[in-house]
């Protein structure tokens, strides 16, 4: 940030992100200093004084222009253009200094810019990705600030093209940059790859519903590979009680990757990815391939009484050459943890010649508690999903007794908030009382840390699955991608929300960028193949659900998720019927298996099969479903068969029990639709269309187009 001689200024509006950073990336790649203040900046006076810093030191200004700027009467982007336009009049004729860029098919003519941005060349790069020609005339520009290059537009040249071709100075060949450019193709063209499915948010734009979009082509990670990308492994846990030690290794590890990803330039693969590599016998080559970094890093962990030792070492996947490794002995504390976390960070940044701003440091040498036994608590919370019915109250019960020992812990208060929200949008207690415990919770955090990444982002989380305030949660989500623009929960989980706005093209594609960020983590491709189903996207959501059996080749799981794919695309059961007729007898008569034969044999309407299988697991229920939920379909079943007693006999008591449920949980809207079935196979048809419109009252499609489809269907 200090060589203003060499500095780029990217100004744009939000909703071009995208495109903006493909430009920073590409010019960085090139030693260009690019200041992008979504890598580097927070809101504030503060953050208005460094930008109107920046623009006035700046050696280029790099305004993007698109339909959103002209969409967009008002925006700080329109001030910093302003302030480029006054800069541009105490200048030199001809001295270069403004270098429109154009990411669609705006014309120039019309366009709402300032009128000194007329005055020049404007250069054409589609979704922001640069060409060679556009690198090159950057890095001439550069090298040369005082000469009278400003190309003036003329009648006769072509507005629309981008730079000429140009020799490029300070060692770098031609061929070079236009390897780069066919890198940079081959990268745009992967990046197009899919949407997503249900939990997780990114950066509002306009709130357009699409109703028809072009199909995207999942595909492998990309063969492009960012020179500052790094992927923390699994930490080996060398203590002798490895079974009660495993969370603080772990524990190690995920803070470690957190505080990398709070360095702008890196880009840090997520924990869920890496952890699929834990006692992996593939080579480091092999696995930064797979995950598309350039660096590894192994580490280990051994405790001992009040002692711990944590060690690191660097490597360079290209030839598996080990850059450095350390090696920490310390008292186990939470200070000396914190302090080792900072250190290695602040190494592996260095050696990766990324640069620490002093907000970043300041990041890196946070203590969030200076209670060892709170730390711990929290260090076996986080160890827990946030989502499923067996592990929501024993993470509640770790984090309760984190905030007990030190009510300071502002990450753990969180938690505790977002843990709580969770169990609201699960429908696992949907209750005032609930959610009262959530709000007071991430109060208290947002109080005691205001500017913490973590806090920031579990609010999201908070306002996402407590209240399904959305324009709430993609506001917390892009507070955070200023801090870690490479963080792929926070993307994925704005492409989540968008899409439950309705905003299915914004959201696919952060979902996208979600799974391209973390690759290797299950639920994203869960996810990312639902919303392909969705749209109706067979082959690809067929790819996406062959690349997670790739991952995770013996999960069975997976596999049956696979041949209901194929049949939802073909109408064809033989897949299914292969896969089946292959399952081991243990795996085949199994709980999990049984319910998946029934499904089958709803399939192919086999009545009889179907009615025989029912009845060895009638109460078995995935973790996804609303209370009585199986017995309510197979009544539905039964009934259709005209079998009106025995479907009321299947519900039992289920009526009664459920009516006192929706007393206590009044808001559920999905479990008013599931009441309103067992109220039309009683044959209660008034109450039933009554209670079923209630749930769409509750949650219309407006307000959560994903699970207002399915208040719609009830």
């Amino acid at each position: 940030m200090s060589d203003a001689s060499h500095a780029v200024f990217l100004s744009y509006a939000r909703e071009d992100t995208d495109a903006a950073r493909r430009i920073a990336d590409a010019l960085r790649g090139f030693g260009v200093e690019v200041w992008f203040d979504q890598s580097e900046l927070r809101g504030g006076d503060a953050w208005d004084q460094k930008i109107r810093q920046q623009i006035k030191d700046c050696t280029l200004f790099v305004p993007v222009i698109s339909a959103h700027t002209e969409a967009r009467g008002e925006g700080y982007f329109r001030l910093e253009w302003k302030l480029a336009d006054e800069r541009t009049h105490l200048m030199a004729k001809g001295v270069p200094f403004l270098l429109p860029v154009v990411v669609d098919a705006t014309g120039d003519g019309e366009a709402m810019v300032p009128d000194s941005f007329r005055a020049v060349q404007w250069t054409r790069l589609a979704g922001g990705t640069p060409t060679p020609d556009f690198v090159a005339q950057v890095k001439r520009l550069l090298a040369s600030p005082r000469k009278s290059v400003a190309a003036k537009k003329s009648e006769t040249s072509a507005p629309h093209t981008t730079a000429a071709p140009v020799a490029v100075k300070s060692g770098f060949p031609i061929g070079i940059i236009a390897a780069l450019g066919a890198v940079v193709l081959a990268l745009v063209a992967f990046i197009l790859l899919r949407p997503a499915a249900k939990e997780t948010p990114a950066a509002p734009a306009p709130a357009k519903p699409a109703v028809a979009e072009a199909k995207v082509a999942p595909t492998a990670p990309a063969s492009v590979v960012n020179d500052k990308s790094i992927a923390v492994l699994p930490f080996e846990n060398l203590s002798e009680d490895k079974e009660n030690t495993a969370f603080f290794s772990d524990g190690m590890q995920e803070d470690i990757l957190t505080n990398l990803a709070n360095i702008p330039e890196l880009r840090v693969v997520s924990r869920t990815s890496v952890m699929e590599y834990r006692n992996t016998t593939k080579k480091i080559p092999q696995i930064a391939r797979e995950l598309g970094v350039a660096y590894i890093l192994e580490g280990s962990v051994r405790r001992a009484g009040t002692q711990v030792r944590i060690t690191g070492q660097l490597i360079r996947a290209a030839d598996d050459v080990h850059l450095w490794a350390k090696s920490y002995d310390r008292e186990l504390t939470p200070k000396e943890m914190f302090a080792i976390q900072a250190a290695l960070s602040t190494e592996i940044a260095g050696a990766l010649q990324a640069a620490i701003t002093p907000g970043t440091k300041k990041l890196l040498e946070r203590r969030p508690t200076e209670n060892l036994a709170a730390y711990e608590a929290y260090l076996k919370a986080r160890s827990l999903s946030i989502v499923t019915p067996t592990t929501v109250k024993p993470r509640e019960k770790f984090l309760q007794a984190a905030v007990e020992l030190d009510p300071n812990f502002a990450e753990a208060w969180g938690e505790l908030a977002a843990g709580h929200a969770a169990m609201v949008f699960k429908n696992y207690d949907n209750t005032a009382a609930r959610l009262a415990q959530a709000d007071a919770a991430i109060a208290r955090a947002v109080r005691l840390a205001p500017d913490d990444s973590e806090v920031i982002r579990l609010e999201g989380t908070y306002a996402y699955y407590g209240y399904r305030d959305y324009a709430r949660a993609l506001r917390q989500f892009e507070k955070v991608l200023r801090l870690q623009p490479s963080n792929a929960g926070a993307i994925f989980s704005s492409g989540l929300v968008q899409r439950r706005q309705g905003r299915i093209t914004e959201g696919n594609r952060n979902l996208i960028r979600g799974v391209e960020l973390d690759p290797g983590n299950p639920l994203y491709l869960n996810q990312l193949a639902n919303a392909l189903v969705d749209q109706r996207q067979w082959d690809e959501a067929l790819a996406v659900q062959r690349r997670l059996i790739a991952l995770r080749p013996n999960d069975l799981t997976a596999q049956g998720r696979l041949v209901r794919l194929q049949y939802q695309a073909t109408g064809s059961t033989k897949e299914a019927e292969a896969w089946l007729a292959g399952l081991t007898p243990e795996h085949f008569n199994s709980a999990y298996f049984v319910s998946v034969r029934t499904y089958w044999a709803a399939v192919k309407d086999d009545f009889e099969e179907w009615k025989r299988l029912d009845s060895l697991q009638p109460d078995y229920a995935d973790s996804g479903s609303q209370p009585g939920e199986q017995a309510i379909a197979a009544a539905m079943r039964l009934t259709l068969h005209g079998d009106i007693q025995g479907a009321r006999a299947r519900l039992g008591n289920l009526s009664v029990e459920m009516k006192s449920l929706l007393e206590r949980q009044p808001s559920n809207a999905l479990l008013w639709g599931e009441f309103a079935k067992l109220e039309a196979v009683l044959g209660e048809k008034e109450a039933a269309l009554r209670d079923a419109q209630k749930g769409v009252d509750l949650l219309p499609p407006s307000l959560d187009a994903v699970d207002g489809r399915s208040t719609l269907w009830n």
